[in-house]
């Protein structure tokens, strides 16, 4: 049983079977089997923007089957069919995630890609939310993804097309329109008051 972070080769290969046994407190991340510590307690602003998100959002779902969860939610993300424990080498945290398929939730979180993906960057994960977690979520396939920039003030929507995301705008204010759901719309002001 691992029970400290520094029990583990920082420079190691995982997969979720291990990390279902490690037994400490600090949140981590495995992206195709590497090892990222998640940010210590997020910012306010963070904070706030998770909250009137998480809000305006499940208005908007109410009694569809679609449900929406906020980290810490383990989703994990096969590559091919690669579902059991041992095979599988990645597991996130998203800030906000939407899925809309009850098939892929169970007791541990969501096995699969969410529908729409929200990350809202801080100043140790930026570089991690527009590249490793780019690619990720575009190769498994998240339909939408969202990265809220609070020190900038602006939300960069993506959107999958043919396997690949394409940038739809970089919102600095007004309504957000997203994609995947075109009559749902958030407020630009909401999320960054």
């Amino acid at each position: 049983m691992i029970t400290d972070i520094s029990q583990l080769d920082p420079k190691g290969t995982y997969t979720y079977a291990d990390y279902l046994k490690w037994q400490f407190d600090e949140s981590v991340e495995l992206i195709r089997g590497k090892l990222f510590r998640m940010s210590p307690a997020p910012k306010r602003a963070h904070q706030r923007a998770v909250s009137h998100l998480l809000v305006d959002i499940s208005v908007y779902f109410g009694e569809t089957t679609c449900e929406i969860y906020t980290a810490p939610f383990d989703v994990r993300l096969p590559i091919r069919n690669e579902k059991k424990p041992n095979q599988l080498h990645t597991v996130v945290q998203p800030d906000l995630c939407v899925i809309c398929d009850p098939a892929k939730l169970d007791d541990a979180g969501c096995l699969g890609a969410p529908d729409w993906v929200i990350e809202i960057t801080s100043p140790r994960t930026t570089k991690q939310d527009f590249n490793e977690k780019y690619y990720l979520y575009e190769e498994a396939g998240v339909r939408e993804y969202w990265i809220i920039q609070p020190k900038e003030n602006t939300v960069n929507v993506y959107v999958l097309e043919n396997g690949k995301y394409a940038l739809v705008d970089v919102y600095e204010s007004g309504d957000i329109p997203c994609q995947i759901f075109p009559d749902l719309t958030i407020s630009h002001a909401r999320i960054f008051r």
